[in-house]
C-alpha cells in the first residue's frame, strides 16, 4: 500500500509561504479574514458558464510519498475563450496597501488550483487571478498572471518539497500514535463507578457524530473517562484531533496530568496548551512589532524549522516546553502555540479559542472540524462566559483621547474620532436623567461611525508611526468587536448605554447565548458538554444550544450520604439583612470548627460580605490560623493558598473564599486536606441591571426569568464549592449551607439526593 499524505491546498500554501504581520496581535487581514459573505457575492457576479467552489484534486508523487492534493477553487471562469482561475481573499484593510506580492501563499494556492484543473482538462496554458476584496466598503482589486503547465509543475513540485520534511515527520509520528492507541489500556487497575458509563457514553456519541449533555458527579474522574475514548477514538479513525476546552487554570492542569497519566501508559500523542498572550510574552509589554520585540521580527522565517524541532522531540507541548523551544529559535511562544494547535492531536485551551468571534481558531478548516471532538469541561461556565464573548462595548473617552492626540497628525482619524465623541455626547443627554437607556434595535449611525473609525485607523496602525499610542490599538480592537458583534445582533441581543458622570459606556449585550454556541459548535464532528452541575439539565441544554436529538447522561453519585454530615442554618443572608446576620454566622464558624477540628473552606457570594464575616471573625482571635482569597492573585499565590491545606490532622486550617472563584471549581484538596466546606448563601448573583435584562428576556419568552437570571447560576456554585468536599469513596466530611432558602422546595430540589438527608441547626 502507498504511503499516501492527504493535503489541503490551502495548508500546503500557508506552510510554504507563511506570512503576516504581529502587531500586538493584530494581524493583517491577508492573514486568514476571509468572509463567505463576500466570496458569495463575488461569485454571484459570476457570468453563465463561470463555475464556482469548483473541486479539484490530484497526486504527487515525491521521495517515496504520495500527496494527495485537494480543495476548492473559487471560481473557474471563462473569458473569450480562456480560462481563468479565481481565488477571492476578502480584506478589512485599505486596498491601497495591498500589492501583487503582499502575499505569496494567495498566488500558491490559486496556482495549485490552476495546475490541479490544467492536469484534469490537459491544457497547456491558463490564467491565475487574485480578486481581493476590501470588506466595508465592497471594493475590489485583482492582479493576474499567466502560468504554463511546466511552470506549474515545478512551482507545486518546489512546495511539496518545503512540506515534505513536515509530511514525513507527521507521518511516522501517526503510525507510533495509532499503535500505541491500540496497545493502550486504561490508565487505573479499575474504574470507579460511573466511569466507564461515561466513557462508554462519549465514545458513543464520537462514533455517532452526536451531541452529548454529561452531568457526572464530582470525584468520579470526568477528566480521564472523557480524554481516554476521545483518544481510543483517534485510534480507530473515527477522529483525527480532540480539543479540551476549559475555563480556568486549575481544570486545563487537570486535563494535562490527564495525559500525562495516558503517556506513562505508552501513549505517543503531540498534545499542546495554549496559554494566554499576557503570561507568556517574553517582553512582558504585548507590544508585537519588530520595533519592540525581537520574538515578533523575523517570525514567519523561523517558525517551520520551530515546528520541525519541537514536535521531532517532544510530546507534551505544555507552557514550559513551548517556551523552551520559543526561546531557542527566537520566536514569539503564544503565537507558536497557536501555530501548533493546528499540528498537534491535542490542544488543550480556552473556550474561546473556538466560541469567541474575536480570538477563534480562525485557520482551523471545516474539513478539520469535521474530524474534530469538543470536550467543554465544566461547561456550566459557559453560559456566562458565552454571554461576555458575544458582547461588546464601546467608551466615550477613547474616541475623546484619540481626538487630541491626532489633531494635525492625520486629519481622518481625528474627525471621524470627534464625531464618535459626539455621537457619546448625544446619547449621554439622550439617557438623562435615568443614566441609563435601552434600544430594541441597533443604532445604524454608530455602526457607520465604526466602520470608517476601523477604515483610517487600520491605515496608520500599518504606518507603524513611533507616535501611535496602545490606546489607538485598543480603541482598533475594541471597534473591531463591535462590528463584529453587530452583525451577529438579533432578538437575543439588546442594545444599551449607561452615563457615569462624563463617561458614557455602549453595549451590545448578549441576553442568550444559546444560538450562537451552537453555530460556533455545530460545523465539529461531535461536542461533549460536561460537569458536575450541569441542573437542573433542561436549562443547561437551553443555554448551551442542545436539542432533543442530543443524548443526555445523568451518573448519579457513587458516594453515599453517609461520608457527609449535610447541615442547613437556617439564617436570612439577604443583602438587606447581612448586618444582622455576621455575629451570628461566625458564631456558627467558631462552634462547627471548634466541635469538628480539620480544614475548612468557607465560601461567600461577594468580597464584601467575606471582609464582613472576617473582621468579626479575627475579632473573636479564635486561635485559628485563617487564609483569605485575595482579589486577582496570581498563580504562585493560588498554589501557596491550596498548599496551606495539609492532611496532617495537626489542629485546623480555614479557607475563606468566594462563591464562583478560582477556589470552588477544579480544586481537588483530597483525604484530610479537606474535611468541611461551610458556603454562606445561595450564590444568587447581585442584582443589578444586567442581571435584570436577562430576567426580562427570559419571562418574555415564557420562560422563569428570575430561575435563568439568578437561582440557576448561583445555585450552581453552591453545588460546585460543595463539591470540593467529597472525592473519593474514602472521603468524609461537613457541609453547611447557612440561608434559609435552603428550606424552601426550589432550592431544595437543586441540591444533589446526598445532601438532602440533611440537619437543620
Amino acid at each position: 500500500m502507498k504511503n499516501q499524505i492527504k493535503i489541503p491546498v490551502r495548508t500546503l500554501a500557508e506552510y510554504v509561504h507563511r506570512s503576516g504581520s504581529i502587531v500586538s496581535g493584530f494581524r493583517t487581514a491577508s492573514s486568514f479574514t476571509e468572509g463567505s459573505r463576500i466570496h458569495r457575492e463575488v461569485q454571484n457576479t459570476y457570468n453563465e458558464h463561470d463555475q464556482s467552489e469548483v473541486f479539484l484534486k490530484t497526486e504527487i508523487e515525491y521521495e517515496t510519498l504520495y500527496y494527495i492534493l485537494e480543495g476548492r477553487c473559487d471560481g473557474v471562469l471563462l473569458n473569450a475563450g480562456r480560462i481563468i482561475i479565481d481565488e477571492i481573499k476578502s480584506t478589512s484593510l485599505s486596498l491601497d496597501v495591498i500589492n501583487e506580492d503582499s502575499n505569496l501563499a494567495h498566488w500558491a494556492q490559486a496556482e495549485c488550483y490552476g495546475y490541479m484543473y490544467m492536469q484534469e482538462h490537459e491544457l497547456d496554458c491558463i490564467d491565475i487571478q487574485l480578486t481581493y476584496v476590501q470588506k466595508s466598503s465592497g471594493e475590489k482589486k485583482r492582479f493576474i498572471r499567466t502560468r504554463t503547465i511546466s511552470e506549474l509543475k515545478e512551482a507545486i513540485l518546489n512546495m511539496v518539497s518545503v512540506f515534505a520534511p513536515y509530511a514525513k515527520l507527521r507521518l511516522l509520528h501517526e503510525l507510533k500514535r495509532n499503535q500505541s492507541i491500540k496497545d493502550l489500556d486504561f490508565p487505573f487497575a479499575q474504574y470507579r463507578k460511573g466511569q466507564r458509563q461515561l466513557a462508554g457514553s462519549v465514545y458513543k456519541t464520537i462514533q455517532e457524530e452526536k451531541t452529548i449533555f454529561a452531568s457526572a458527579p464530582t470525584g468520579i474522574g470526568k477528566t480521564i473517562s472523557t480524554i481516554f475514548p476521545s483518544v481510543k477514538a483517534i485510534g480507530e479513525n473515527h477522529l483525527k484531533k480532540l480539543f479540551y476546552l476549559t475555563a480556568k487554570t486549575t481544570t486545563r492542569q487537570t486535563a494535562e496530568e490527564a495525559f500525562s497519566q495516558l503517556s506513562a501508559k505508552g501513549l505517543h500523542m503531540n498534545v499542546v496548551t495554549i496559554t494566554a498572550k499576557d503570561k507568556v510574552c517574553f517582553t512582558e509589554q504585548g507590544i508585537c512589532n519588530k520595533e519592540h520585540c525581537e520574538f515578533a521580527d523575523g517570525y514567519y522565517d523561523r517558525i517551520n524549522e520551530a515546528i520541525l524541532d519541537i514536535l521531532h522531540n517532544e510530546n507534551s507541548l505544555d507552557r514550559l516546553c513551548i517556551e523552551k523551544y520559543a526561546l531557542k529559535h527566537r520566536v514569539c511562544p503564544f503565537e507558536f502555540s497557536l501555530d501548533l494547535a493546528y499540528a498537534a492531536d491535542t490542544v488543550i485551551c480556552d473556550y474561546n479559542y473556538i466560541f469567541d468571534p474575536k480570538v477563534s481558531l480562525k485557520r482551523l478548516f471545516d474539513d478539520h472540524k469535521k474530524e474534530t471532538v469538543l470536550l467543554v469541561d465544566e461547561a456550566h461556565n459557559l453560559v456566562d462566559r458565552g454571554r461576555d464573548m458575544f458582547s461588546s462595548t464601546l467608551e466615550k473617552a477613547p474616541f475623546l483621547q484619540l481626538k487630541r492626540e491626532y489633531k494635525g497628525r492625520n486629519k481622518d482619524l481625528h474627525d471621524i474620532s470627534k464625531q464618535l465623541n459626539d455621537f457619546f455626547i448625544k446619547i449621554r443627554k439622550q439617557a438623562e436623567p435615568s443614566k441609563t437607556v435601552e434600544f430594541k434595535e441597533p443604532l445604524a449611525e454608530i455602526n457607520q461611525l465604526v466602520l470608517e473609525f476601523i477604515d483610517h485607523a487600520e491605515k496608520e496602525l500599518l504606518r507603524e508611526s513611533p507616535g501611535n499610542s496602545e490606546l489607538l490599538l485598543e480603541t482598533y480592537f475594541a471597534a473591531q468587536n463591535w462590528q463584529r458583534i453587530s452583525k451577529l445582533f438579533d432578538e437575543r441581543f439588546i442594545l444599551y448605554a449607561e452615563v457615569q458622570r462624563n463617561e458614557v459606556k455602549l453595549k451590545q449585550f448578549c441576553l442568550d447565548p444559546s444560538y450562537l454556541i451552537k453555530q460556533a459548535g455545530k460545523t465539529f464532528k461531535s461536542r461533549v458538554y460536561f460537569s458536575a452541575t450541569l441542573s437542573p439539565i433542561g436549562y443547561y441544554m437551553d443555554m448551551l444550544g442542545g436539542d432533543e436529538n442530543d443524548y443526555v447522561l445523568r451518573i448519579p453519585s457513587p458516594f453515599s450520604s453517609e461520608q457527609s454530615n449535610v447541615m442547613i442554618q437556617s439564617l436570612s443572608t439577604r443583602y438587606k439583612d447581612r448586618e444582622n446576620s455576621i455575629k451570628p454566622i461566625v458564631k456558627t464558624l467558631s462552634e462547627t470548627i471548634q466541635s469538628n477540628p480539620g480544614n475548612y473552606l468557607i465560601f461567600f457570594p461577594s468580597y464584601q460580605y467575606l471582609n464582613s464575616i472576617l473582621e468579626e471573625w479575627n475579632l473573636g482571635n479564635h486561635g485559628i490560623p485563617t487564609i483569605v482569597q485575595g482579589i486577582g492573585m496570581a498563580d504562585a499565590e493560588r498554589e501557596a493558598f491550596l498548599e496551606s491545606f495539609k492532611a496532617d490532622g495537626s489542629g485546623s486550617l480555614v479557607g475563606f473564599a468566594v462563591l464562583g472563584g478560582i477556589f470552588s471549581e477544579g480544586v481537588d484538596l483530597k483525604g484530610d486536606r479537606l474535611n468541611g466546606v461551610i458556603v454562606v448563601g445561595v450564590g444568587l448573583p447581585q442584582i443589578g441591571f444586567e442581571r435584570d435584562l436577562i430576567k426580562q428576556h427570559f419571562s418574555s419568552t415564557g420562560k422563569n426569568g428570575y430561575d435563568y437570571a439568578y437561582v440557576y447560576p448561583g445555585m450552581n456554585k453552591v453545588l460546585q464549592a460543595g463539591g470540593r468536599l467529597i472525592r473519593s469513596e474514602k472521603d468524609t466530611g461537613t457541609i453547611l449551607l447557612i440561608d434559609d432558602r435552603y428550606l424552601q422546595f426550589k432550592y431544595q430540589s437543586l441540591l444533589p439526593d446526598v445532601w438532602k438527608s440533611f440537619t437543620i441547626i
